[in-house]
């Protein structure tokens, strides 16, 4: 992004944005948090987030992020999530209550490419920001609604999936492996799972791929299943942590840990911890606070007459026993350097 591009570490995540420099009706003279105004193209400065299900540890803590971002930025945000990361209709549905609110910028973080498209032709025809985080909205879709988003901030999967397939090379060198999917047909576990293979080597073969659809008992189910039929098996690849911790439980229970190595995507601090542990063998960590508090500061940036980029990718950092102690210090905010080109606009 070039040398002006902000590095960020842990201890300097979310940029606040003065009342001079934003010019945001939020920074009113009563001083309270969250106060909207008027801030010309984009309206009011209140922002309203649609995230999938908080049955998953990862979309909690993408709401922590969330709300910590909207205190740092001083705006009023209210934060609607699905019922579960299944419910498509559900979610479509309080978007669809948000919209003819009194919201500048809208953050969504849709279950499937299409199901919120038709939310979001309603906040386009009326000129709101739109910002898609961590699950992209299907590109063409969007676009024949009128309502391709401002910018799209999430994690580059294919590239964490290769993260994956590298350590497994490793951590297994030669031999047959397995992977255990999302959702069949998701998007986001398609492309972890492409980036996996894209990573291994020719002496490491994939010899098997399931689905447990985000399950952690269904994974379970499905690592016990597939151990029973490939009793040589050297490792797994899981697309998200909460499996993941579902497979170690079915290598333990067959009494497998020291053959079987298991590594997961997502990086939440159970599966931190389980690393730390000696259970899981690795993680590939994604941030959702971090994306939570980025989708933040894009609606803030939008509401200062910014542009935003197309697209900003998210840090991912892949967290083995070494440096597992060190990644649980730090979350749930990445333990390393990386750039946040969002930051820049907001200076």
């Amino acid at each position: 992004m070039g040398a002006s591009t902000s590095i960020r570490r842990i201890a300097t995540l979310g940029v606040t944005m003065t009342c001079a420099a934003a010019a945001l009706a939020a920074c009113g003279d009563s001083g309270s948090s969250g106060a909207s105004g008027d801030t010309g193209s984009t309206g009011s400065t209140k922002v309203a987030a649609v995230i999938k299900g908080l049955d998953n540890p990862f979309f909690q803590t993408m709401e922590d992020g969330i709300d910590a971002g909207a205190e740092a930025q001083d705006l009023e945000t209210t934060v609607q999530a699905a019922n579960s990361i299944t419910d498509t209709t559900g979610q479509a549905d309080k978007l669809t209550a948000l919209a003819g609110q009194d919201f500048g910028c809208y953050i969504v973080n849709p279950i499937t490419g299409t199901n919120l498209v038709q939310g979001l032709a309603k906040l386009a025809a009326a000129d709101k920001t739109i910002v898609n985080i961590d699950s992209p909205v299907d590109a063409e879709a969007a676009e024949a609604a009128g309502a391709t988003p401002a910018t799209y901030i999430g994690t580059d999967n294919v590239a964490a999936g290769k993260l994956a397939g590298e350590e497994m090379v490793k951590q297994v060198t030669s031999g047959d492996v397995a992977v255990i999917g999302g959702t069949s047909g998701d998007v986001t576990s398609g492309n972890r799972v492409e980036g996996f293979r894209s990573g291994l080597s020719s002496k490491v073969k994939v010899v098997q791929e399931v689905s447990a659809d985000w399950n952690r008992e269904k994974a379970l189910t499905q690592a016990t299943t597939v151990l029973r039929a490939h009793p040589d098996l050297k490792g797994f690849y899981v697309a998200n942590d909460d499996m993941a911790l579902g497979v170690v439980r079915a290598v333990q229970n067959a009494q497998l840990t020291d053959q079987v190595r298991v590594i997961g995507t997502d990086g939440v601090e159970e599966a931190l911890t389980s690393v730390k542990e000696g259970g899981l063998t690795a993680t590939v960590a994604q941030y959702p606070y971090t994306i939570g508090e980025m989708g933040i500061e894009a609606c803030a940036a939008a509401a200062a007459g910014k542009t935003l980029p197309e697209t900003v990718t998210a840090p991912v950092e892949l967290v083995t026993e070494a440096d597992a102690e060190k990644a649980l210090a730090a979350t749930p905010k990445p333990f390393g350097e990386y750039q946040d080109p969002i930051a820049d606009l907001l200076k």
